[in-house]
């Protein structure tokens, strides 16, 4: 009988590996093939996306689902759960029967979450809160109240009204910037104004 060749312990089982074919390396360990396992549903995880947490090992599903994610991801604007959302949408996709086995892969990968002014929000919650429009990739403003706006809708609620026609004083077509006069504590159009420039 030949002699076997041995490649260390198993990390989890504490058993000789002795098979190069049966055993894999990962997070700088040895383990058996049968022993890397994902911890909810011990599904085989050799060459498979994997993730630890607190010395767990969790494959992709149930990391994203089932409530072992580390720090969930909480929707700033309406509160609710980023993956639950998630889990709802595939819920509703399952139950449909158009859904293709393969969905389920494609949509876990579609889960989006939007960071803006340090908070996270889905992408369909961060919006202007006049207009409702949706402002991912978009320019932004921010009231002293944390309010966000698309721009044009934070100009004509924010800006300054004119001391005399008493119009909101709005940038002009294609600026960003308004121009305006400001005297005696008061803003004004330049040309609504029509007092006189004191250089002293």
């Amino acid at each position: 009988m030949e002699p076997r060749l041995c490649f260390g312990s198993c990390t989890r089982c504490g058993e000789a590996v002795f098979s190069a074919g049966g055993a894999c390396k990962a997070m700088g360990h040895l383990f058996h093939n049968t022993c890397f396992t994902c911890s909810v549903c011990n599904k085989q995880l050799k060459g498979q996306p994997f993730f630890t947490v607190s010395g767990h090992i969790y494959c992709e599903d149930d990391f994203l689902f089932s409530g072992v994610h580390p720090s969930e991801e909480t929707c700033y604007s309406c509160g609710s759960s980023i993956t639950d959302l998630a889990r709802i949408f595939l819920f509703t996709r399952m139950s449909s029967p158009l859904c293709k086995p393969s969905c389920l892969k494609q949509l876990k990968l579609h889960i989006q979450v939007l960071q803006a002014r340090g908070k996270s929000y889905h992408p369909t919650c961060f919006h202007c809160v006049v207009c409702r429009q949706e402002l991912q990739g978009q320019a932004f403003a921010v009231d002293s109240d944390c309010r966000v706006y698309c721009v044009t809708d934070y100009h004509r609620v924010q800006s300054p009204l004119c001391g005399a026609c008493r119009k909101p004083i709005l940038p002009t077509e294609g600026s960003a910037e308004s121009i305006r006069v400001a005297s005696c504590n008061k803003y004004y159009h330049v040309e609504c104004y029509s007092g006189e420039v004191s250089l002293i």
